[in-house]
């Protein structure tokens, strides 16, 4: 907003204007002082010996920091791994004259640390998808990882020390084309969460190309890789989950990065699972991931409760199931994908359990998916149901908008990808699927986007409720409950969930976390008890008929909440407001940004109604010539509520495309 229009808005709010500090402010439109550019590395003299060595007749290994594989197609190659580069110097020996990518199986230095020899010479690089800001981005990394009070002490210090130009993200579960060959993409986190295997026949054989992920049989690289957090052995648990997965592709040959290739590998996968399980018992005291198994509640329904979240597969007499939630394959993949996920990234999901229901209990379809709220521990597989199993989503309505829009919003625990929505539900609509009948109804508490789904499995009423009840490990005959005021709560959230209990009387809760357990209204009505406290708690501490603001961070809000936009475009923002007040409430707002964008109207008005609410938008025109600050910064609102000025209780992170 320009100045003057700035202080004519605070002056309508009875306050003055702060005169800034006398420094010249740059022309509009004029670029930021530049910035020197990043100059290239030094270079050593050091370089691998030896040639490569053929394989078979046209896929050779070259021993440099790493193996690097050289798969042929007439005078043209893709390299799998790339090491210091030397491998550019013995192509022609082997009748190659063109390099037409090089596929990353991970980030580490060894792998890629000759990237830039690549790079001259227009080589395109592919990279996992959960490791490309450690090859793009790697500069900010280093700028950003802490080194003091280190706990965190996954072995990432063993990034590029360069930014890389990326051309193509390795998608798990996708395939990569090259001359008529196709590289299956197989999620193989442990030597480091983002780690990948290529999979492909090569000359009538099925090979894998590893990465770290086994040295040979029954070892591994090295265990510091393996630690992620202080004391740990996650990579261990992880690496013997990806074993089994490569494992049941059944390669006739494994390709390792370090160590030499392994033929008819299956003892040897065999071997190293057995061996890291043992060791992993050993350090832990606890069985890994990979030997979960889940509990069949009854002959219809079977709950998997040792994986993130719970999810639960209600199977039909056709052979199809309606799962509710499906998140991470277990604790340690979850906690630790979601530390290691980029600012712009989503969570990295594997796919599990899925072959254990085909095999053990005749599932033939995954039907349908419905979350039990909108947090991504309990959801972040749904798109890969429906990319990989053409699952459809049903949710309750209020749920949808986060899921196809996630930008739009600033709520804990949000998936970062957007998915569609096939069906939505009403509260208290019912609905059939196969022989089962349902019921859902709005369950608000954990989150505003939260429900519960009631129905009758095998002659036991039950009701699905994500996290709103567990257990109560205080023993004090009510259940336990959480507040986490960034999902949006009221103060009768909690109270409204308790009472669509009260009024249905389930047999038995099957809850977001753990397994199904028994419930009776005498705890239920202890629990609301309770729950009344909670909320008279609120009403004491928080300034009288201001409550629910109080427990709000978002009543007022701009949407979508991270911006993805260029210079020369145009966007429409909203700003949402709630009002939580028996009265109308009159609101001003004006958007902060920088003062080279157009921004209209440069101050809003709106009443919204008691008890309601309204909305408000704004167009935002960034000039075409126009220098972002970065390329994700923040922007804010100054509020006037009723008169008063609150100053800049709302913002929202801009984000330019590339």
């Amino acid at each position: 907003m320009p100045n003057e229009s700035r202080r004519r808005f605070l002056r309508s709010a009875g306050i003055a204007a702060a005169t800034p500090a006398a420094t010249p402010a740059p022309a509009p439109g004029a670029a930021p002082p530049a910035q020197p550019a990043a100059r290239p590395y030094r270079r050593t003299r050091f370089s691998p010996s030896g040639a490569p060595r053929k394989i078979s007749d046209n896929v050779f290994l070259f021993e440099d920091t790493c193996n690097v594989y050289v798969i042929r197609k007439g005078s043209s190659a893709l390299l799998i791994d790339f090491g210091s580069g030397k491998i550019l110097d013995h192509l022609a020996g082997l009748g190659i004259s063109k390099v037409d990518w090089i596929l990353h199986t991970h980030h580490h230095r060894d792998q890629c640390q000759g990237d830039w020899k690549a790079v001259s010479r227009g080589i395109p690089i592919a990279v996992p998808a959960h490791e490309k800001h450690l090859f793009a981005d790697a500069r900010n990394f280093w700028r950003n990882r802490r080194i003091f009070h280190l706990y965190y002490v996954r072995n990432d210090f063993n990034t590029l020390t360069e930014d890389i130009p990326v051309a193509s993200a390795l998608q798990d579960y996708s395939t990569f084309r090259w001359q008529g060959t196709d590289f299956y993409v197989l999620p193989t986190p442990g030597h480091t969460l983002g780690s990948i295997t290529l999979v492909a026949t090569l000359d009538g054989r099925r090979r894998a190309f590893t990465g770290d992920l086994m040295y040979a049989p029954g070892k591994i690289q090295n265990l510091y890789d393996t630690q992620i957090n202080y004391g740990g052995s996650e990579g261990i648990d992880l690496g013997i989950f990806s074993l089994a997965r490569l494992r049941e592709m059944k390669p006739e040959q494994v390709c390792p990065s370090h160590g030499a290739p392994m033929d008819d590998p299956d003892a040897g996968i065999g071997q190293t699972i057995q061996r890291l399980s043992d060791y992993y018992r050993f350090q832990t005291g606890n069985n890994p991931s990979e030997e979960g198994v889940p509990q069949v509640v009854s002959r219809h329904l079977i709950c998997h409760y040792q994986t993130t979240s719970s999810f639960y597969a209600i199977l039909s007499n056709s052979g199809k199931a309606l799962f509710i939630d499906y998140g991470s394959a277990s604790p340690v993949h979850f906690g630790n994908f979601e530390r290691a996920t980029a600012p712009t990234d989503r969570i990295r999901f594997v796919e599990h359990n899925i072959d254990r229901l085909k095999r053990d209990y005749g599932l033939k379809q995954v039907d349908v998916a419905m979350p039990s709220h909108m947090h991504d521990d309990h959801m972040n597989g749904f798109p890969h149901l429906v990319r990989h199993h053409s699952t459809r989503v049903w949710c309750y309505e209020n749920m949808v908008d986060v899921f196809e829009h996630p930008r739009g919003y600033n709520l804990g625990c949000i998936l970062g990808e957007p998915f569609k929505v096939d069906r939505a539900y009403r509260d208290g609509e019912r609905f059939r699927w196969e022989e089962f009948d349902f019921e859902i109804k709005h369950s608000p508490g954990h989150t505003e986007y939260q429900m519960a789904l009631f129905t009758t499995i095998d002659g036991k009423r039950v009701a699905f409720t994500g996290d709103a009840f567990f257990p109560n490990p205080r023993n004090d005959g009510t259940l336990r409950h959480n507040l986490i005021f960034r999902n949006h709560v009221e103060n009768d959230s909690h109270l409204k969930c308790v009472r669509t209990l009260l009024e249905r009387e389930p047999e038995m809760i099957c809850p977001g976390h753990g397994q199904p357990y028994p419930v009776d209204r005498s705890i239920l009505l202890a629990t609301e008890q309770k729950l009344r406290r909670q909320q008279q708690f609120f009403f004491d501490m928080l300034p009288e008929n201001e409550t629910d603001f109080g427990l709000d961070p978002s009543w007022v809000r701009i949407y979508p909440y991270q911006i993805l936009i260029a210079p020369g475009e145009t966007q429409k923002l909203d700003l949402h407001v709630r009002n939580y007040n028996a009265s109308p409430m009159k609101i001003e707002t004006s958007l902060v940004g920088p003062s080279e964008w157009s921004i209209t109207p440069e101050v809003s008005a709106l009443t919204v109604p008691a008890r309601g609410a309204a909305t408000a938008s704004v167009t935002v025109s960034i000039p075409r010539n126009w220098s972002a600050p970065g390329p994700r910064f923040a922007i804010a609102a100054d509020v006037v509520r009723d008169g008063k000025y609150l100053g800049q209780i709302t913002e929202a992170v801009v984000e330019m495309k590339a």
